[in-house]
């Protein structure tokens, strides 16, 4: 009797652990699939913002956006514009279900006030890159390359290949400090922000937790996070580019910082700012509507 009463208390508590693992294996599935489809979507204005952060380093000429995009198809052609798209796209396959579960597990343990969200958002976003770090110097690293005459890197096994063989482990994560600090700062501003003004925006439209308010809430986000995160994005884009075996622009992101700052004044912590916004804008767009009805249709409630 004892043993049969033993064996059904725990039956509960098994089918709400299979049942936990399962949606915690959903909402990662959900989140990588929308953010990976939200890269590749919006990765050209992401290269035209790298080549325009790195102008000055690599000895081109200064350009706008428009010129920028322009010259990359003028010397590449259309395929130029996703030169590097593979690691971006396969960093979100770590780096945002990381970022939101943790946004989740954080925000539900704390109090519903903006300080606390903005910290869990600034946590999530650092663990996140924390673990992406690889991914986005590889993707960096192919994105400069056609500042090359000869291009350094074959496809993204060869450049992780070629960064261990000349640079060891520790390589892969050169940058990793203002890379994790830019992330930190993106969420910061994205999650902190498309979770205020998400509420705000249901408000809004009568209560009804839909593709507007989701839109609404993503374009505001997008604003904040770019705003919030330009001048890391920058120094994390020059220190990445750098390789330890050739000559070495910048020892650390305070000299990245003091010598950019001297060479082109303060401007050049928000070069690329509109680039970048008119990417995080459409990404956001792309992976919050998409995540939310994927949510939604999995009969998981919304972020």
């Amino acid at each position: 009797m004892t043993a049969g009463a033993g064996h059904e208390s725990t039956a509960p508590a098994a089918s709400q652990g299979h049942h936990a693992a399962h949606r915690i294996a959903a909402k990662v599935t959900i989140t990588a699939a929308s953010a990976m489809l939200a890269e590749a979507a919006t990765f050209p204005i992401d290269l035209t913002k790298t080549r325009m952060q790195m102008a000055a380093q690599s000895g081109a000429p200064r350009l706008g956006a428009i010129a920028t995009a322009a010259g990359i198809v003028s010397a590449q052609g259309v395929p130029g514009l996703f030169r590097g798209v593979s690691p971006a796209v396969l960093r979100h396959v770590a780096y945002s279900p990381t970022r939101i579960l943790a946004y989740e597990a954080l925000r539900d343990t704390a109090d519903e006030g903006l300080v606390a969200k903005m910290t869990a958002g600034a946590t999530a976003g650092a663990l996140g890159q924390l673990v992406a770090v690889p991914a986005d110097l590889v993707k960096v690293r192919m994105q400069a390359d056609a500042f090359a005459a000869v291009p350094r890197y074959r496809g993204v096994a060869h450049a992780l290949s070629t960064v261990l063989r000349e640079d060891g482990v520790g390589g892969l994560w050169r940058g990793t400090l203002p890379a994790v600090q830019r992330a930190a700062l993106v969420n910061l501003g994205e999650l902190a922000t498309y979770d205020v003004a998400k509420r705000a925006a249901v408000r809004a439209c009568d209560g009804v937790d839909g593709p507007m308010a989701h839109a609404l809430a993503a374009l505001a986000s997008g604003f904040v996070a770019t705003a919030v995160s330009c001048p890391a994005d920058v120094l994390k884009t020059r220190l990445m580019n750098q390789s330890a075996t050739g000559p070495r622009q910048y020892s650390g992101m305070l000299d990245c910082l003091s010598k950019s700052v001297a060479a082109e004044g303060w401007t050049v912590l928000w070069r690329g700012f509109l680039p970048t916004w008119a990417r995080l804008g459409p990404w956001q767009m792309v992976f919050w509507l998409s995540y939310e009805h994927l949510r939604a249709s999995s009969g998981i409630h919304g972020f």
